[in-house]
């Protein structure tokens, strides 16, 4: 059994079915609020490490689906100070194990990552499926 620590918006329906998937597996999920967690750039990077900046963005915060923030016109430096302030922009989940950190939940790096059998190939697991109510924003949230 292989501790997960999983970075998860509390509530998102993807992130539940994801965390049941790595159950599934054998795999001990640790489940912690992205939106609550004091994230500094030291605590961050290692999930940043290797991607594009704008492969660090969740493609259904409101300000990327808006318009308002375009991750491809961001320095890496500006990406990241957007990220600390506003985590509800941060792509997820957030994994850890042991020192391996990743971004995202693509299933086929997921499934030769931790040997996680029965994910839908060529389905994207991290688009919202929410089209009619989108996640509120943290200040918007109850």
């Amino acid at each position: 059994m292989t501790d997960v620590i999983f970075y998860e918006k509390v509530g998102c329906g993807n992130n539940t079915k994801q965390k049941a998937w790595l159950r599934a597996a054998g795999h001990n999920v640790i489940a912690k609020d992205l939106l609550t967690e004091p994230w500094t750039k030291e605590s961050l990077e290692p999930y940043l490490a290797g991607l594009a900046v704008a492969d660090w963005f969740n493609r259904a915060a409101p300000k990327v689906k808006n318009g308002e923030v375009i991750p491809e016109q961001l320095s890496a430096e500006q990406a990241l100070a957007l990220l600390l302030a506003e985590p509800l922009l941060i792509r997820r989940p957030l994994m850890q194990v042991a020192d391996e950190y990743r971004m995202g939940f693509d299933a086929e790096t997921v499934s030769a990552w931790l040997d996680v059998a029965g994910l839908p190939q060529g389905e994207n697991l991290e688009a919202c499926p929410r089209t009619q109510h989108p996640c509120a924003t943290p200040e918007s949230a109850s």
